[in-house]
C-alpha cells in the first residue's frame, strides 16, 4: 500500500470515526465526506469535508465541543491542521 492509499484509508476511518462520534452525542453532520479534490493534486494530502449543517445542529455541536473543554493536555495534544479557503491570521 503506497503513502497515498494509506493517507487516503486514514481519511476514511477517520470520517467513519467522526460519525460514530457525532452519532453517540444525537448528531450528524449529512454532508461529512472525503473531499475528492484533496485527493486528486499532483500530492494528494486528504482533507475531511465537514460539510453543511442546519443552524439547529451547529448549535448543538458547538455547545457539546465546550462541555467536552480544551483538547490542550490531552493525549497526542492539539492539532492544528490546514484551513482551504480561509484567510490567514499574521
Amino acid at each position: 500500500m503506497t503513502t497515498t492509499e494509506s493517507d487516503i484509508r486514514a481519511a476514511e476511518e477517520a470520517i467513519r470515526a467522526l460519525g460514530a462520534a457525532l452519532a453517540g452525542i444525537g448528531l450528524q453532520l449529512p454532508s461529512l465526506a472525503l473531499d475528492p479534490a484533496s485527493c486528486a493534486r499532483d500530492v494528494p494530502a486528504p482533507l475531511i469535508d465537514l460539510g453543511r449543517c442546519d443552524v439547529r445542529t451547529a448549535q448543538l455541536l458547538a455547545s457539546a465541543l465546550r462541555e467536552a473543554g480544551p483538547v490542550v493536555g490531552r493525549a497526542g495534544g492539539p492539532v492544528v491542521g490546514p484551513v482551504m479557503g480561509g484567510a490567514s491570521k499574521e
